[in-house]
């Protein structure tokens, strides 16, 4: 059984729908990322979960009870906001003790829990200081240890490292995900962040315009898009769209078998999966490219590829292997690096 099962959900503001027809499930301990760009519904499916608003239509379920009867303070449901709010006059202790002094949970019971979250988060040394003395990373732990000390079964996190630096980030991300390792309690994670959703989730969720695209793991997420939108949000991606007739794809000058029915057709192909062609390849889809421009990026370069129709190719080569290029390029590959997508524009 799920531990969280959304159903059918959707939100309205007035005549603007934010979210249509919404159904996902969260299993025990799982890391799942909502991802998707701004105004894509992610923190309004959140908020609906926490009970800080209400869906127009659609059921929330928990442990097998319904849970959005619940008022927020009865659902064991935690948030971490992307702004702390830690009380900047309180010690951190004391912040992350706050809820539970505030449920009446008795002194005794309230030290041993606020102890055990401050371990748990590596910031016993810092019981006693106050949240202006210490680091944004740390702020953020300390926010992480006040939803925690609750012992909620879900923690929900609102973009909680957008406010760090770069490298602070990353670090955070490893961080956070070898926490909840720890704890075991699942977590629904909202960026809109992709690098961010593939480094740490179990699994992705991409909205988008109110819709859920896709939701897999990242690797199936990345390798294997459903749509032409999560392709070209996952990463970089080359579509190519055509016609399928009597078993053949034909997008411009290429073609090659597939097991789809007649009609209009779109494929993603990832740039790392088009190699420069040094002898032809059984089965490969061949094609010739003019060279716009190579970038840097460390241990690989990206091209940019020009082909006598125009279409622009992204190609990712190993960086050793970019000197000395011809200003034409002979390319080639896979039939099956094409990855069918759905696409409105291919229909």
């Amino acid at each position: 059984m799920a531990l969280l099962s959304v159903r059918n959900v959707a939100k309205s503001f007035g005549k603007t729908q934010v979210l249509r027809d919404i159904s996902l499930e969260v299993a025990e301990g799982e890391f799942l990322t909502i991802l998707g760009e701004s105004g894509s519904g992610k923190t309004t499916l959140l908020r609906i979960v926490a009970g800080f608003e209400q869906a127009t239509s659609g059921e929330l379920w928990m442990d097998g009870e319904r849970l959005d009867a619940l008022p927020p303070y009865k659902r064991r449901v935690n948030t971490v906001f992307q702004h702390y709010a830690l009380f900047p006059h309180m010690t951190i202790e004391a912040n992350v003790g706050y809820g539970l002094h505030i449920a009446g949970v008795p002194k005794a019971e309230t030290t041993t829990r606020v102890e055990e979250a401050l371990a748990m988060i590596k910031m016993t040394a810092h019981a006693k200081k106050k949240p202006s003395k210490i680091s944004g990373g740390q702020q953020q732990r300390v926010a992480l240890a006040r939803a925690l000390v609750n012992r909620p079964k879900l923690l929900l996190l609102d973009e909680p490292l957008s406010a760090l630096d770069a490298n602070l980030r990353r670090q955070m991300q490893i961080e956070l995900k070898a926490l909840q390792r720890e704890v075991g309690i699942a977590f629904v994670f909202i960026t809109h962040d992709q690098e961010e959703a593939m480094v740490m989730s179990d699994r992705i969720a991409l909205l988008r315009g109110g819709n859920l695209e896709q939701i897999a793991a990242p690797r199936e997420i990345y390798n294997r898009p459903a749509t032409a939108y999560v392709a070209q949000f996952i990463g970089h991606t080359n579509l190519l769209r055509g016609r399928v007739e009597k078993g053949i794809a034909h997008c411009g000058s290429m073609s090659w078998p597939v097991s789809l029915a007649d009609g209009p057709c779109a494929f993603s192909v990832r740039p790392e999966n088009i190699r420069v062609a040094t002898s032809p390849a059984n089965g490969a889809v061949g094609f010739e490219g003019k060279l716009l421009n190579q970038a840097f990026h460390g241990a690989t370069e990206l091209l940019r590829v020009e082909t006598s129709d125009k279409s622009v190719f992204s190609v990712r080569v190993a960086g050793m292997g970019t000197q000395g290029l011809a200003n034409t390029l002979k390319l080639e590959f896979s039939p099956q690096d094409a990855i069918p997508v759905r696409d409105a524009e291919a229909t």
